[in-house]
């Protein structure tokens, strides 16, 4: 689903914040991308996503080149920031309609809207502006317009920030379950505990460079560790 070939951002000659960078993530997996603070997590994640174009390197999103193909990759994938900017001065339902209307969905979304509004708890608050709406309300709100068009892919930079225990809960039943039904996602993540319990593979993120990937089990056992954030710190360690 993603393809990722010598992937690389500079900034100058002696900033180099994502240093040739090649991954694959397989259709209907669920992928961590882990790493310290600075290690060029979200300027990958922006490359992939279009907002931030490479130095060198590409992205594929199914297939589609995100530079030379743009609409087409961006289609296919929704995108979840960890703090998401949005419409303040549309209610909560007007801006999931306008994110339906921007991804040219023609089918009647109430249903799914309504369902997505319950899930999360913001079926009373649903026709409220969002401004009045708390931080984590806001979160909630990203994430259901980002859903709306039933994406292929999922790409989320620390999503649980700013969400309650429930709300965190609710987000990584829905998470598994779109994966279940052979969706891909590829979540940027703090949380080594989370990442974990829900992920298939991970790859571990070291001043722009990919230092250790694979699957959370055979990560942990090449290092002797019985969690993944002890695995972790040995392979940032090495």
């Amino acid at each position: 689903m993603i393809q990722i070939e010598n992937l690389s951002k500079r900034y100058s000659d002696q900033y180099v914040a994502v240093d040739s960078i090649n991954l694959q993530v397989p259709r209907g997996s669920f992928f961590g991308f882990l790493g310290s603070n600075g290690a060029g997590k979200t300027t990958t994640i922006k490359m992939m996503t279009g907002l931030l174009k490479p130095t060198e390197g590409s992205v594929r999103i199914g297939g589609y080149d995100i530079v030379k193909k743009p609409l087409e990759a961006k289609r296919l994938f929704a995108y979840i920031p960890d703090r998401p900017n949005l419409y303040e001065k549309l209610t909560a339902r007007e801006f999931v309609q306008f994110m339906a209307g921007l991804y040219g969905v023609r089918d009647d979304v109430t249903p799914l809207m309504n369902e997505l509004f319950e899930r999360f708890d913001l079926s009373g608050s649903a026709d409220k502006l969002i401004q009045s709406y708390s931080h984590g309300m806001k979160q909630k709100t990203a994430i259901i317009g980002a859903l709306i068009h039933d994406p292929e892919l999922i790409i989320l930079d620390e999503p649980t920030v700013g969400l309650d225990p429930q709300g965190a809960k609710m987000l990584k039943d829905l998470l598994q379950e779109r994966v279940q039904q052979g969706k891909t996602v590829f979540m940027c993540t703090h949380i080594l505990e989370l990442a974990e319990r829900i992920c298939d593979q991970i790859a571990i993120l070291r001043k722009g460079h990919v230092i250790a990937t694979g699957s959370v089990s055979d990560i942990m056992s090449e290092h002797g560790r019985n969690t993944l954030e002890e695995a972790f710190f040995d392979v940032l360690g090495g």
